[in-house]
């Protein structure tokens, strides 16, 4: 399961989308996010689906890596649907057996919000996927450059935001080794319930809090060895610039949201 987390990897391949510039990216990303709150109905959500799926294809990223990233929130995106489903009133009923009544207003809310929570991580994996760690901070820094003048710290913001990205598939390998390494000497993670499984985890926690808190002295210590002391005077290899690709992708971005919008006020389904 953990091999399966795709939130924080970069998948390096040359392609349109990775060309982009990240604060372009980034602003994408923010407005696929509020695309995903506007859709209302099938319609929009069919525009959603095929709008990502072409994104996934002009990136070359496979989208079996997309969907692969989906597992591990396979018992959320359950909770999500049951828990919407038997708990929300509506006047369509379409079943009504002792305490459980489920209605359409139930199963459309259910199917809706669980297909929002899985375009939320697939849109965010994207970002993730097709923007190097240090392309996603430089994007960051800049995009957060005026807050500078009320003395925010938008350098070290975004300094620990892209670290905190690059550490999640680090710890899910060092997790993977440790259960690994207990499986080894009579450890069992998979039989029993799901509360057993959990309480399996736990002699995980102390070996994996060391190693991270070792991995984050070494990375401190060779950020201090090589003189680093914020984004003062700092400069860059690369100088992010806006390009005709990045005016496009923010057009096609624009007349997304339109045909969203369009989709929820004019199509009844």
């Amino acid at each position: 399961m953990l091999t399966n987390i795709t939130m924080g990897q970069y998948y390096p391949v040359d392609s349109r989308v990775h060309r982009l510039d990240p604060r372009i990216k980034l602003i994408l990303t923010i407005a696929f996010i509020v695309c995903v709150f506007l859709a209302s109905n099938f319609a929009g959500y069919i525009l959603l689906s095929a709008f990502l799926f072409a994104v996934c294809r002009l990136s070359n990223v496979p989208f079996k890596m997309l969907l692969r990233g989906l597992k591990p929130l396979r018992i959320i995106l359950i909770l999500t649907f049951l828990l919407n489903l038997f708990f929300t009133p509506g006047d369509d009923v379409w079943v009504s057996f002792w305490i459980i009544r489920i209605t359409r207003e139930a199963f459309l809310q259910a199917l809706f919000y669980s297909l929002r929570l899985m375009f939320l991580v697939a849109g965010t994996s994207l970002l993730t996927l097709t923007t190097s760690p240090i392309s996603l901070a430089d994007g960051l820094e800049i995009l957060m450059g005026p807050l500078k003048k009320i003395r925010f710290p938008a350098h070290e913001l975004a300094m620990m935001m892209t670290i905190a990205l690059r550490f999640i598939p680090t710890l899910l390998d060092e997790t993977d080794k440790i259960m690994k390494a207990q499986m080894a000497r009579g450890a069992d993670f998979e039989s029993g319930n799901l509360l057993s499984r959990a309480k399996a985890m736990v002699p995980l926690l102390v070996p994996l809090f060391i190693s991270a808190f070792r991995r984050a002295g070494d990375l401190a210590m060779a950020m201090e060895s090589r003189c680093y002391h914020g984004g003062e005077g700092r400069t860059r290899l690369r100088v992010l610039k806006i390009t005709k690709n990045d005016m496009i992708a923010c057009v096609i971005m624009a007349a997304f949201i339109a045909m969203l919008i369009l989709a929820g006020r004019f199509i009844p389904f």
